[in-house]
């Protein structure tokens, strides 16, 4: 057993390149923290800390044109684990579900043969998690399970379909991008197919409005934004308009509800979707690179945008301190825009015509780094660092107002010197943008931050074929010790790349030529030889580059000197066995031998030497026999020291006198120079041997042309076999020692080279022909496997050669150099079987039990009163392979993340969100922002627990919370941003029924006034003249005396009962009944409407009394959304009925996670049945301790069983008997 170990095993994998156009738009960052990109019909996975390539699956016939990750927004335990889920579509219709980390397809799905245009996961996965939608063109969407590959249904639309976007706020709204307008299709679900065609919409171009004119001044653009009224219509424009095929991207806002944005090369519009009107446009000024691609953020208002530079800019909404409050009268031109300003901005690439950006993606979870991925199969990985800025320092940036970091971190506020991680994701990084009319607290605490972007992460891919590929001298038993396993790559550009097998990297890139390379051949385990040649001139001459690498330095010689110019080229170079000679063979000029040593010229063939069709050196030499010789020399004269010269026959005497001299020569010299020899055919198939020893070349012996072969083309020889291949297909084995020759018809046509395999006996070859390659067991003379380009693969082979005795190397056209095994069958291979260079952090890996009871052991910290991170010392009774894999893991976090978990001062619920991200966990992340945020700003202890914040009551709106979470934000915040949108909307109206949706609003938020304002405006041409006329009368005189009260009740009732529900409910809240009005809506059925009514009108009281019904509704099994429900009961501070919830839905883990919370803040409501309540706490407590014990996790089970009381008592006896020494150890 050797004392040491040397990585030099070979797995297989795929080294890609280049990507072809197919693959545009296939790639996505999953909330794994993995990004999936298609490259040619492979898909390649890679992690994003480490850019490192972690799986390439291969199974597609075709080019991939999409990838999607699974999404995680559902509760994960031991039934439904964390898992790699991919799904990818390819040109031919073929949609693959993947296994990524076994590396193999769960399910295929099928259903025309054209190109699929898009596919996604559904985000609700209460009822599912393995729901899948896809467009089949030219007009299909099909919604598949991709569990099982059934299909649910299937729906036909009138228009070519070519993307959709889902509503991010609600899951039966999906919006289709189609070639003539937007399709809008409001009644989306899982269980049946949507009925009728949707309404659809056009959208007159913006390149056709006055928009484009003169976008050069601010002043211009704001004036020709007030031009861009309609964009959408439900007419169908005329023919001047039709440009919507201008439009690159439709993609719905996650940041606020109902709006969406569209882009267009030159601008992105913000659609409110509520009045059908642009509210906001991002123009590029005319010297401006145009936009490919948009990704809105959900955790700020804000957008990463790719540009056709590839430069990536992230653009931020600008917040107003006061420029519209709603007391007075708006300023006489107040901007009434939504502005969003250029942040931050990463390098540019330097495109070309075969470089240019492909797509970009977005990391979900943290929304802090961005991925670009490039046409010749770059990745680069740019990430949002934030600098806190100071103040003198102000005035340089551009009258952009500041950006401020956030007073909180991880969902809660912290004081100045607590540890924080401001670049953990985008919303700890940037407060949020000040709501109109609201100023921002005063106070010291407020840092002002700069956002720029890092290039973290960078991979790069193979450059374009052609080809050559050749394999570094095989592992012996004399060279284990410094033996790298390396794979030299000649291209076509002249340089030469060095891989190293062993983990797929890059080990070094040598630019050695000016022309294609040829060949390579290695001449020491860290150098070799390579050849290119220029393009022919009209004589055929050309200028001949042959080089000599040594791999450590570097350093590159022309190995023929001066010679080279205006020659006939070099068609190949061989070198021997021993390397010592180096063979080289050009098509119109005799062989040149060389001696690799010392680099000089053996000998020049002359003129009528034959020409040379394959040459091959002999593997065997003397150089054993001269060895043997050198000893018995040493011996003899170690002899003739002691013994008296007498004793030795004089003969004897002279033989030595003659080695002695042989010796002292070959010590100077330091080589021996072996005999060595080699064999090659002419054009008329007779085979030559000859031998070379030191600088003599003697002709030893020839055999004529065998009738039966064709041209000879290669020769491989080892041990006593020679094969032989020719133009016709044929390969000649012959056995030197039996003296026997076979020749086998492969009708595979011209042997374009053939290679014998390293290794001692082995006797596998392998030989390449133009339309594939074969394996072939040359002892039994029998194939043992094949491959054939457009039968069995897509890709034609370049290259071959085998990278240790058992795997052989594929070069393909489709730029990717495959490591395969024998048989050559393309696989995948088990992600955890792959040897990395730098650890991933990635617990999707582990085993599912693992994986959770890791996500226990970084929650539950302190373990034995002190914060750790090793997990051998916790009690864990697992295997030590997976204890070592946890290790692993936790070894491979970042020391700013380590040094936040071992925090003392790091809060359970702040430690609850770090794991979710780190976990990548949709829906654990967005439960515990909302409870963080309202555990800490309801709970009683507050005051008590941040002295930070002096403001008393008033804190809660100044660190709301984010306008993402919508209809759970606090009231008061929520109000206050319905009022702003409605104000927007007001300032961007241009129709009469623009002008009444907005009165509508006015009239619900109780804005009488304005809303009157807006009435009287109506033209007296106008069908609804008398009507709004009599509207503005009646909203002006409502009184509070009974009698017109009850009848406007009476009326309203009536209306509502006739089918004109918000003409119903608009009355009740001129009433004040909004609360009535609220019950109406619920009947009918209209519940966000409910809820969005509730939190701008009622009082909380009232408002908690609709939401309560809102949650009912919400958990009833035909709607089955209990995860919203959730949080909607979060929001009213109903804590207790949480935990209740999160029980009966059998969630322990965030139960018992929860209880701990709510009982550090004392946030349990007193005046409950306490008895009932501590009855629910041990029973989570027990059942958590229950599943912990499943996991094997047995510390953990015994901590809570600890903690459940009476209900734990049974768990205690069953995991404590065993111990006769006490439970602490």
């Amino acid at each position: 057993m050797l004392p040491y170990t040397v990585n030099f095993k070979v797995s297989v994998r795929t080294l890609t390149g280049a990507l072809n156009a197919h693959n545009k738009a296939a790639v996505d960052w999953g909330w794994q923290g993995l990004i999936a990109y298609g490259c040619h019909s492979l898909v390649v996975v890679i992690d994003s800390n480490t850019a490192q390539t972690l799986q390439v699956l291969e199974k597609h016939k075709a080019d991939v044109v999409k990838v999607k990750w699974a999404r995680e927004n559902y509760h994960h335990n031991i039934g439904s684990p964390y898992s790699l889920r991919l799904a990818s579509a390819d040109v031919n219709g073929k949609i693959i579900v993947w296994d990524v980390a076994a590396g193999i397809a769960q399910c295929e799905i099928q259903e025309h043969t054209k190109p699929i245009q898009d596919v996604q996961w559904l985000w609700s996965q209460d009822a599912s998690r393995d729901l899948l939608l896809a467009i089949h063109p030219p007009n299909y969407i099909v919604l598949w399970n991709a569990d099982t590959g059934t299909k649910l249904w299937k729906k036909s639309y009138a228009d070519n379909i070519l993307s959709f976007s889902f509503d991010p706020f609600d899951p039966s709204h999906l919006t289709l991008l189609t070639s003539e307008g937007i399709v809008f299709i409001s009644d989306f679900s899982p269980a049946k197919p949507p009925s009728g065609p949707g309404k659809k919409v056009y959208i007159s171009s913006p390149h056709s409005s006055p928009a484009h004119n003169k976008l050069a001044a601010a002043t211009g653009a704001k004036k020709a934004l007030n031009k861009v009224k309609i964009l959408i219509t439900q007419e169908k424009p005329s023919a001047e308009f039709m440009t919507l095929n201008d439009c690159l991207q439709l993609a719905y806002l996650p940041s606020k509800r109902n709006h969406m944005l569209l882009l267009y090369p030159r601008e992105i519009l913000i659609l409110d979707l509520e009045v059908n009107q642009t509210v906001g446009v991002i123009a590029i000024e005319r010297t401006g690179v145009p936009f490919l691609q948009v990704i809105p953020c959900f955790q700020r208002d804000g957008l990463f945008c790719l540009h056709e530079n590839g430069c990536i800019t992230l653009r931020v909404r600008r917040s107003y301190s006061s420029v519209f409050t709603t007391s007075e009268d708006p300023d006489p031109d107040p901007v009434q825009e939504l502005t969003y300003d250029l942040r931050s901005q990463c390098d540019a690439i330097r495109v070309t015509k075969t470089v240019r950006p492909f797509s970009m993606v977005c990391c979900p979870v943290n929304e802090n780094a961005a991925a670009l991925v490039v046409s010749d199969g770059r990745v680069m990985i740019w990430e949002l660092k934030s600098a806190v800025c100071n103040r003198n320092s102000r005035n340089s940036s551009s009258g952009v107002s500041p950006l401020y970091s956030p007073v909180s971190f991880c969902g809660i506020p912290v004081g100045v010197l607590q540890n924080k991680l401001p670049d953990l994701s985008l919303d700890n990084m940037i407060g949020q943008s000040a709501i109109a009319g609201e100023e921002h607290p005063k106070g010291a605490v407020l840092q002002e931050v700069h956002l720029k972007f890092l290039l973290t992460g960078l991979l790069s891919g193979l450059p374009s074929p052609q080809f050559t590929v050749r394999m570094c001298p095989p592992l012996t038993t004399k060279n284990i010790k410094m033996y790298r396993p390396l794979l030299a790559v000649g291209t076509g550009n002249g340089s030469v790349l060095v891989y190293h097998l062993t983990n797929g990297l890059l080990y070094k890139e040598l630019s050695v030529h000016s022309c294609e390379v040829r060949g390579i051949e290695w001449t020491s385990l860290t150098g070799f030889l390579s050849f290119a040649t220029s393009t022919p001139n009209n004589m055929g001459l050309v200028r001949n580059e042959l080089q000599l690498v040594d791999l450590p330095t570097g350093r590159s010689i022309a190995f023929r000197g001066e010679r080279g110019n205006d020659e006939s080229p070099i068609e190949m170079i061989k070198v021997s066995h021993l390397k010592q000679y180096l063979a080289v063979v050009f098509k119109d000029k005799p062989l040149e031998l060389w001696d690799v040593r010392t680099c000089t010229l053996l000998r020049e063939m002359s003129k009528n030497f034959p020409a040379i069709t394959a040459l091959e050196w002999s593997p065997s030499h003397n150089l054993k026999s001269l060895r043997k010789k050198q000893l018995a020399t040493r011996e003899a004269m170690a002899r003739q020291t002691v013994v008296s010269d007498t004793e030795l026959s004089i003969a004897e005497s002279s033989v030595i006198s003659l080695l002695q001299e042989a010796e002292s020569k070959s010590e100077l010299s330091q080589n021996i120079s072996a005999r060595e020899h080699f064999v090659f055919t002419d054009n008329d198939g007779q085979v030559y041997h000859l031998t070379v020893e030191g600088n003599s070349v003697k002709d030893s012996a020839r055999i004529p042309p065998d009738g039966s072969m064709g041209g000879i083309t290669c020769i491989a020889w080892k041990g006593d076999m020679l094969v032989l291949g020719d133009m016709d297909g044929n390969l000649h084995f012959w056995d030197l020692k039996g003296r026997v020759s076979r020749g086998i018809p492969t009708h595979r046509s011209w042997v374009r080279k053939i290679r014998f395999a390293p290794g001692k006996g082995n006797q596998k070859l392998i030989a390449m022909y133009n339309d594939g390659a074969e394996v072939w067991d040359t002892k039994e003379v029998q194939m043992v496997s094949s491959l054939r380009s457009g039968r069995n693969v897509t890709f034609r082979i370049l290259d071959v050669d085998w990278s240790t005795s058992d795997k052989v190397i594929l070069a393909s056209d489709d730029g990717c150099i495959r490591i395969l095994e024998m048989s050559m069958k393309s696989s995948c291979f088990r992600m955890d079987e792959q040897e990395l260079t730098e650890p991933v952090w990635c617990p999707y890996l582990l085993v599912p039990r693992a994986s959770l009871a890791l996500k226990a052991f970084l929650l539950h910290q302190p373990w034995n009163g002190q914060y750790t991170l090793d997990i051998s010392h916790v009690n864990y009774p697992e295997n030590e392979e997976i204890k070592n894999l946890l290790q692993e893991q936790l070894n491979s976090l970042s020391n700013d993340i380590k040094r936040l978990l071992l925090d003392p001062e790091f809060t359970l619920l702040q430690r609850c969100l770090l794991v979710s991200r780190l976990y990548g966990d949709e829906s654990e992340l967005h439960f515990w922002t909302v409870a963080a945020h309202y555990l800490h700003s309801l709970s009683p202890e507050k005051a008590a627990s941040t002295p930070t914040e002096e403001t008393g009551p008033r804190g809660r709106v100044n660190n709301p919370l984010d306008i993402c979470y919508d209809i759970l934000c606090e009231n008061a915040y929520f109000q206050k941003f319905q009022l702003e949108r409605v104000n927007l909307q007001e300032a961007k109206r241009s129709t009469y029924d623009h002008t009444r949706k907005c009165t509508d609003q006015l009239l619900l938020l109780g804005q009488t006034d304005r809303a009157v304002q807006l009435l009287l405006e109506t033209s007296a041409d106008n069908q609804h003249y008398y009507c709004d006329s009599l509207k503005a009368c009646l909203v002006t005189t409502v009184t509070s005396s009974g009698p017109s009260q009850s009848t406007i009740k009476l009326v309203a009732t009536n209306m509502i009962a006739n089918g004109k529900l918000a003409e119903g409910v608009q009355l009740l809240c001129l009433i004040d009944k909004a609360a009535d009005a609220c019950r109406y809506l619920q009947t009918y059925g209209e519940w966000n409407r409910a809820a969005w009514l509730a939190k701008v009108r009622l009082s909380s009281e009232e408002c908690a009394d609709v939401l309560k019904r809102w949650v009912d509704h919400l958990c009833s099994p035909h709607v089955n959304q209990k995860s919203k429900a959730l949080l909607v009961l979060l929001s009213l501070g109903c804590f207790s009925g949480v935990a209740e919830t999160l029980h009966s839905m059998r969630y322990f883990d965030r139960a018992a996670l929860f209880v701990e919370a709510c009982l550090k803040y004392g946030a349990f409501e007193v005046n409950e049945d306490t008895d009932i309540l501590s009855k629910l706490i041990s029973a989570i407590y027990a059942d958590y301790a229950r599943s912990l014990k499943n996991l094997g996790f047995k510390q953990g089970a015994l901590l809570f069983a600890s903690k459940a009381g009476a209900a734990g008592r049974d768990l205690l006896n069953e995991l404590e008997p065993p111990k006769q020494e006490p439970g602490e150890e």
